[in-house]
């Protein structure tokens, strides 16, 4: 009867047996009958299914197969076919194995035993068989049974040993995942991992290179992540024995090993350190420094790892801990941590906020190494890091640490800022939104920088010159053009790179163009030293010539940021004496070398200085910095004039009416809140154009000699006369070239007819610099005489802009051409006077606004009339400076500037003019005085009126105010003015713009540090009498404690500015001088004087005392100016005013009080570390009249069509005079981010402010006219 199944009666699949019924075993079997036999038996195996197999059929061969003539064969297809045998029985009898635990380990081994010798590649004899052995292992999983023999654990230590050396024979993919399978059961299934297991495994995670590609680094990776859950607590165990063990007996090497492999694990394997984490969390804790900066150092790469995000959210304690590492006590572990942030920073966004936060902070770090890692971290970022993993923030601290106190940071912050941007320049290039919002603010902040100090300034060019505007690379041939040096790129990265300058950074820009400046230079001078000094060989004259390179080398040492090294390096330049070095430099600092030029003789320079002495490469790039034209050169000046051309916009008002305007807000329009990438109100052409036009200019005023070789370009551009701009600048550059050599001044009859035309024209800007260019043609005279004839005929019955221009043109010709100006003088100054200047006004004018200030592109024709004609009259009276009639011309000049300066900007008390033009005409009275000043016949005129011109410093108007600064700083710079003058900037002290105050202060601690110390000591020290002897005179001084403590900041400020150990006795004997004198006007200001002078000893004994200075005896002696001093007429009067107390008592009682309050808080103080200087807020009182405060978003509409640019205004320009581009200080960015409560306070009270200001300027006009009344007559 047949079996039944569970399946109701179906019958069972027949049970298939074992055909083979051959010997494998006896004597007479030759090798190729038994391995043929074998092969036999291993197909009819291979092909049995385990389900349907006769397992007792197997009986007979399952003995005979591990019979050891058979295990032991020497034929190696004899057992490689017994391996795939046995293979086949452990599957067919699975799960019971048919053999005992000695018999499995015997199989096991002649397994692996005939893989390890024989599995060599597809090539290889028995291929098939090994694959096939491999397959039944990894799929049957019979190598499990390897667990539970008695000596399975060293059995297991073969298998893991000999397969990762099998799998490095690069054996095919699946035989790879053959033996992952194999070795991932053998983990799974063993009780207890074996450690010299887990020893193979992490060997294969040893090498810092290894990479997926590497086939036992890749097997390794595959069981690891397999097996995981498993194997997480060994690997724990693992790296806490070592790192425990190795630690206590000190062999950190051991532990960094450890270390290093927990990274290697991280990136292949993360799973496999879930319990691993937490304890080098726990190592970030020990007392330990070592370990603690490998803690910190792997948990570092882990996070900065693809898998860090992952390890943020499953270990956030641990990340917190990290992060708190940046302020760990020790300086090592926080620049360990440092150095692990470069791939933090590269993570996802959702680390951003606390990566940023940390990083910030550490930009400020005690230790000046931390500091300087990080900023030379950020310089390792590559593009799209820097674009999307910081944020401007960041980056503004960075480039902040560029005026780090140490120079260490401060050379890694310039270098990191730089090369962003370097970085970033194409995507700003191609106008891309992100890289413009992100980093083209960076040059305008190294500019600004550059003030600070010499050190940062050779930085800040550095910076410049090798990533913001660096020099094309020369071409690797020569021989190709494709490889030629791209002139028009270099100009344009220029031009774009302005496009995103305050005005501030512009005239950063303009000083390190090295345009400006004298020629020969300094630099110049020292090469021709050097040269006469012939290393030491010298014939004749031997002393002087020494003495001659001594004090040039001395002079240009001072410009250095260290000017003792710099002095060496020089003298061993000047040592070397080789002759070809000296015609290198000569070439670079040629005016008439091209870009090619210059790239090819200034790179081998410094390659034959490397050579020749390598110690002064760095001092000798400076050099070239500073006497080369590396930013503007003749290459520039055909690209500047296709860039107006193609800028071209057919307009009435002229470029220059609008420059200063447009690339001052260019940045904050572009960048500001709501702003986008194509916000800009014009285009990229419009912007090129404004910054070509405003280098062209400037080379105009300052380096002419750069056009010598594109006279004809500029000729050919004035040809195109609807492109106004073009035509403006072109005449500019003619005229200015034809000033510095009239063999450049064109002839052709055409081009003469031409500037004819337009010196006749009613542009008035095109009409000035014609005019100034027919003054340096052939026969000047006759050119110059006809312009003023025609214009002096026709002026009563010219249009009001006709009128205008003719004005501009006498202006000039009255100063270029003076006797031709002479022939119709009469007609034209008394035209001037009583038609234009005190024409009255008309009803539109005479409207009364809010406004005291007009924009200069709003300047109504009139007005404008008004302030060129008060040029003519000082243009006039500066032509004839060296003449006989010189006073007689200039004192009814000079009383007339007085005159509108006594009225607040009109001819009499009267006046109807509106406050627009009485500003204007203010500020112009005021500035043409500071021009006659500078000659030495008018100084001692116009020195009567000093107090007037001084008070312009406190004009109730903004921009009279500042415009008043900048001239007074621009000549006062170049010491053209007279001594007195240098008191000035100290009655800024109450302005309430900071910007005022803050340009005042620079010049002066500019001024300080650059000059010689007799220098200093008549400029600065000497003229503390001429501030009290101008206090004095003040309209707000008087002898009441309400007034006095405002009169005391003008004292203070100079002290905190001049005042120092060394000449602090100086300026207390002056102070005690000035009661041994009286005033030179009155009794009533002599007292003033004295009340004055006593106020200032009280302050410098309060001042001395606060730093510990010895206030001792001045043993000089000093004279008193005698131009505003007398001497008092007996010894009695003398002694009578020294005994007598001229301060109230209350303000003797406020001094002993702020005296003893200054000593309490020095007492009290702790000393705190410095911190960066902050802006502080302007002072809410103003001193004298009113101050109006800048308006919001005006500052640079305001620029003047003749004044247009406050420290290189058209004044300078037109008289021929070269002034400082830009205060020699650091000035605030002009920010239109001010607050909403300011905005709020100013409309609130801005009605009330505006009538309170003209209320006190008429009280001050009343004083000062009753002042005047007594000195002078009232003027024309």
């Amino acid at each position: 009867m047949v079996a039944q199944t569970r399946t109701h009666g179906q019958s069972s699949p027949k049970k298939q047996k074992l055909r083979f019924r051959d010997k494998l075993v006896g004597k007479g079997l030759d090798t190729d009958t038994l391995q043929k036999k074998l092969k036999a038996l291993h197909q009819e195996l291979a092909d049995m299914d385990q389900e349907h197999v006769d397992v007792a059929s197997l009986n007979h061969v399952r003995k005979e197969l591990i019979n050891p003539t058979i295990l032991l064969h020497k034929d190696r297809g004899v057992k490689a076919y017994t391996a795939c045998c046995l293979a086949d029985l452990l599957r067919l009898y699975a799960p019971d194995a048919p053999y005992t635990q000695n018999e499995l380990r015997d199989i096991f081994q002649f397994f692996f035993r005939q893989l390890t010798n024989g599995l060599k590649g597809p090539d290889s004899p028995y291929y098939n068989e090994y694959f096939h052995l491999l397959e039944s292992l990894s799929t049957v999983k019979s190598v499990v049974l390897v667990c539970d023999l008695p000596n399975g654990d060293d059995l297991m230590v073969d298998i893991f040993r000999d397969f990762f050396g099998l799998v490095r024979r690069d054996l095919a993919k699946k035989i790879e995942l053959f033996l992952a399978d194999i070795l991932i059961a053998l983990i799974d299934e063993c009780q207890s991992l074996p450690s010299e297991v887990l020893e193979i495994i992490m060997a294969q995670f040893m090498d810092k290179h290894a990479k997926m590609d590497q086939p036992a680094y890749r097997l390794a990776v595959s069981v690891c992540n397999a097996t995981a859950d498993k194997l997480q607590r060994h690997v724990c165990q693992y790296f806490t024995d070592i790192i425990i063990d190795q630690a206590r007996e000190e062999r950190f090497e051991e532990v960094q090993t450890a270390h290093n492999l927990i990274v290697q694990l991280n990136r292949a394997c993360p799973s496999l350190l879930h319990n691993v984490v937490p304890q080098l969390e726990e190592e970030l804790r020990v007392e330990q420094i070592q370990l603690r900066v490998m803690a910190t150092q792997t948990l570092g790469q882990m996070f900065a790892d693809k898998h860090g995000m992952d390890l943020v959210h499953k270990y956030p304690t641990t990340w917190a801990q990290w992060l708190s590492r940046r302020n760990d006590k020790n300086v090592t572990i926080r620049l360990e941590w440092v150095s692990t942030m470069k791939g933090v920073i590269a993570n996802p966004p959702e680390m951003r906020k606390e990566t940023e936060e940390a990083l910030q902070a550490k930009l400020y770090d005690p230790d000046e190494k931390v500091r300087a890692a990080l900023c030379k971290l950020f310089s390792q970022l590559d593009y799209e890091t820097a674009l999307h993993h910081l944020s401007v923030d960041v980056l503004k601290a960075l480039a902040g640490r560029g005026l780090d106190k140490k120079q260490s940071v401060r050379v890694e912050a310039f270098h990191a800022i730089g090369r962003l941007y370097s970085l970033a320049y194409p995507e700003i290039e191609n106008n891309d939104p992100a890289a413009i919002q992100q980093f083209a603010w960076i040059p305008g902040t190294v500019l600004r920088n550059a003030s600070v100090s010499r050190e940062v300034k050779a930085l800040a060019e550095q910076t410049i010159a090798d990533f913001i505007l660096p020099l094309p690379t020369p071409p690797a041939s020569s021989s190709s053009k494709a490889s030629e040096i791209d002139e028009v790129a270099w100009t344009d990265r220029l031009l774009l790179t302005m496009r995103y300058l305050d005005e501030v950074a512009i005239n950063t820009l303009y000083n390190f163009s090295n345009l400006k400046g004298s020629r020969p230079t300094v630099y110049e001078k020292f090469v021709d030293a050097c040269v006469e000094y012939n290393g030491g060989v010298i014939d004749e004259n031997e002393e002087a010539i020494t003495e001659r390179l001594n004090a040039v080398l001395k002079s240009t040492a001072a410009q250095f940021p260290d000017p003792h090294k710099a002095g060496e390096d020089l003298q061993a330049f000047a040592k070397l004496n080789e002759g070809r070095l000296y015609k290198l430099l000569r070439t670079c600092m040629d005016l008439q070398t091209d870009l090619k030029g210059l790239v090819k003789a200034r790179n081998e320079f410094l390659r034959r200085v490397e050579q020749s002495s390598s110690s002064i490469v760095n001092t000798m790039s400076i050099f070239l910095r500073r006497a080369t034209l590396h930013i503007v050169n003749p290459s520039s000046v055909p690209t500047f004039i296709k860039r107006v051309q193609k800028g071209f916009e057919p307009s009435a008002v002229a470029y220059s009416q609008t420059q200063t305007q447009n690339l001052g807000q260019t940045f904050s329009m572009f960048v500001g809140a709501g702003a986008s990438a194509n916000a800009e109100p014009e285009g990229r052409a419009q912007h090129a154009a404004y910054s070509a036009q405003a280098w062209l200019t400037f080379i105009s005023k300052h380096c002419p000699a750069l056009y010598k070789a594109h006279v004809g370009e500029f000729t050919k551009a004035i040809a195109d006369e609807r492109n106004a701009r073009l035509v403006e600048v072109c005449l500019h550059a003619l005229a200015a070239a034809a000033a510095w050599d009239g063999k450049l001044a064109p002839s052709d009859k055409r081009t003469v007819e031409r500037v004819m035309r337009f010196v006749m024209e009613s542009n008035p800007r095109h009409a000035k610099f014609a005019a100034r260019l027919i003054a340096c043609m052939k026969n000047p005279e006759e050119l110059c005489s006809q312009v003023v004839e025609s214009i002096a005929d026709s002026l009563d019955e010219v249009e009001p802009e006709q009128l205008v221009a003719h004005i501009a043109v006498l202006a000039q010709l009255a100063l270029r051409a003076p006797d031709a100006f002479e022939q119709k003088s009469d007609v034209v100054t008394a035209f001037l006077v009583k038609q234009v200047l005190k024409s009255s006004p008309t009803d539109d004018e005479e409207m009364d606004t809010d406004q005291d200030w007009v924009s200069d592109t709003a300047m109504p024709l009139e007005l404008r009339a008004k302030v060129l004609a008060l040029k003519v009259c000082r243009n006039r009276c500066l032509a004839h400076a060296s003449s006989e009639i010189a006073l007689e011309i200039a004192q009814p000049v000079i009383r007339m500037f007085s005159t509108v300066l006594q009225y607040e900007g009109a001819f009499a008390a009267d006046a109807r003019d509106s406050a627009t033009v009485k500003s204007r005409m203010r500020l112009q009275a005021a500035t043409s005085l500071l021009h006659l000043s500078t000659v030495r016949i008018y100084a001692q005129e116009v020195a009567k009126y000093f107090v007037a011109i001084a008070l312009t410093i406190q004009d109730p108007v903004y921009q009279v105010r500042m415009r008043f600064l900048d001239k007074l700083v621009a000549l006062l710079s170049k010491g053209k003015l007279p001594v007195q003058y240098n008191v000035i900037p100290f009655l800024s002290v109450h302005d309430p713009e900071e910007d005022v105050k803050s340009k005042a202060q620079a010049y002066v601690t500019f001024a300080l540090r650059a000059m010689p110390k007799a220098v200093r000591l008549s400029r600065f020290e000497c003229t503390f009498i001429y501030l009290l002897h101008l206090l004095a005179h003040h309209p707000d001084f008087k002898v009441e404690q309400e007034f006095l403590p405002d009169i005391a900041k003008y004292i203070q400020f100079y002290l905190d500015l001049v005042a120092s150990n060394e000449n602090v006795s100086l300026l207390y004997h002056l102070a005690l001088k000035a009661k041994t004198v009286r005033d030179a006007d009155s009794q009533f200001f002599s007292e003033n004087l004295y009340a004055c002078a006593e106020l200032a000893q009280h302050l410098i004994k309060i001042h001395a005392k606060g730093r510990s200075w010895n206030l001792e005896t001045y043993p000089g002696k000093v004279k008193l100016p005698g131009d505003i001093l007398r001497p008092l007429p007996s010894a009695e009067a003398a002694n009578e005013i020294l005994k007598t107390v001229y301060l109230p008592e209350q303000a003797l009682t406020w001094l002993a009080e702020k005296q003893s309050k200054q000593a309490q808080e020095a007492k009290d103080k702790p000393r705190a570390p410095r911190k960066p200087t902050v802006k502080r807020k302007s002072a809410p009182k103003a001193n004298g009249s009113t101050k109006r405060g800048r308006p919001p978003k005006k500052r640079k509409v305001d620029e003047s069509d003749e004044e247009s640019e406050p420290e290189d205004s058209e004044d300078e320009d037109e008289d021929g005079e070269q002034a400082a581009t830009s205060s020699p200080g650091k000035q605030p960015e002009d920010s239109d981010e001010s607050s909403d409560e300011e905005e709020e306070g100013g409309e609130e009270e801005g009605k009330e402010g505006k009538r309170r200001t003209r209320a006190q300027a008429k009280k001050q006009a009343k004083r000062a006219a009753k002042r005047q009344a007594k000195t002078a007559p009232s003027g024309e």
